[in-house]
C-alpha cells in the first residue's frame, strides 16, 4: 500500500525547541527516551550561568550529567561552545541542546525542529525533519542505505559527515539532528533486553564512561508519540 507521509507510518519522534529571551536561551528536547532542557544565561557574548534539567533520561546514573554539562559551558564564549571537545564526557543529549542554545541565543523567535523516522517496512524507512512545520530535508532508505533523493543515493546514517559538511550552513544544523535522530530511531528496533547493559557500549557519553556504566540501570519509561495521543513537549512549558 502507498502511503504518502511518514506521518501516517508508526516511528520515531523527536522535537526540539529553542526559545531564546534577552537574558537566556531555553533549548528543550522530547523524543521515545528522552525529555530534558538546558537554559544558557548570557550576557551577550559569554555564557554566564547554564542549568540543565533531566525530566526523563534512560538510565540511573544520567542525573549526574547536568552538573557536567553546566561546568563544560559556564563561562564559555557562546562563539566558542561548537568548539569543545569533550562531548563524551558529557550528556551528547544536554551537549547538543547547549550547542543549540549558543547558536540562537540572539534570536527573536522560537524555533522548532521535528523529526519524523518511521519504523521499517520490508526494509524501507523515511526520515524527515521539519522547521517550523515546514519540510527541509527527508530521505529514503532501504536496508539502512539511502535510495532518495538521488544525490544522496548509497550514503548510510553512518556515512552522512561529508554530505553534511557540503551543505550550505543553514541546513547543516538540522542535517545533523536529522542524521542523529536516524541512529535513535534504530532503538525501537532493538529488544531492551539487548540495548540494557551500559557496560558493553561504546565510552561514547557521560553515561557510558566505565566508572559509570558497570553501574548504570536501565529505566524503561518510553513513549509512543507516532500513536497520535500526544506530541513531544506537549506537556513541557516553553518558558
Amino acid at each position: 500500500m502507498q502511503v504518502d507521509s511518514v506521518d501516517q507510518l508508526p516511528g520515531f519522534r523527536r522535537r526540539f525547541r529553542i526559545t531564546p529571551t534577552p537574558e537566556c536561551v531555553l533549548s528543550q528536547v522530547e523524543d521515545d527516551y528522552h525529555c530534558m532542557s538546558v537554559t544558557v544565561h548570557h550576557d551577550g557574548i559569554v555564557a554566564t550561568r547554564i542549568h540543565a534539567d533531566l525530566t526523563r533520561a534512560p538510565w540511573t546514573t544520567c542525573p549526574g550529567a547536568p552538573a557536567q554539562i553546566e561546568q563544560t559551558f559556564t563561562g564559555v564564549p557562546l562563539l566558542a561552545f561548537a568548539k569543545r571537545a569533550d562531548k563524551k564526557t558529557n550528556c551528547t543529549h544536554l551537549y547538543d541542546l547547549a550547542l543549540l542554545c549558543a547558536a540562537h541565543a540572539l534570536n527573536k523567535e522560537v524555533l522548532v525542529y521535528d523529526i519524523l523516522v518511521s519504523d521499517p517496512i520490508e526494509g524501507r524507512r523515511s526520515a524527515e525533519l521539519r522547521r517550523n512545520g515546514v519540510a527541509v530535508l527527508a530521505w529514503k532508505e532501504l536496508d539502512g542505505n539511502i535510495v532518495e533523493p538521488s544525490e544522496m543515493a548509497g550514503l548510510t546514517v553512518w556515512t552522512l559527515n561529508p554530505w553534511i559538511e557540503s551543505l550550505d550552513p543553514a541546513l547543516q544544523e538540522p542535517a545533523r539532528l536529522l542524521r542523529w535522530g536516524a541512529v535513535l530511531a534504530h532503538g525501537r528496533m532493538i529488544p531492551m533486553e539487548k540495548q540494557s547493559d551500559a557496560s558493553r557500549m561504546p565510552a561514547n557519553c557521560y553515561t557510558f564512561q566505565p566508572a559509570r556504566a558497570v553501574e548504570a540501570q536501565r529505566i524503561v519509561d518510553v513513549r509512543d508519540f507516532s500513536d497520535g495521543t500526544q506530541q513531544p513537549l506537549q506537556s513541557q512549558g516553553s518558558v
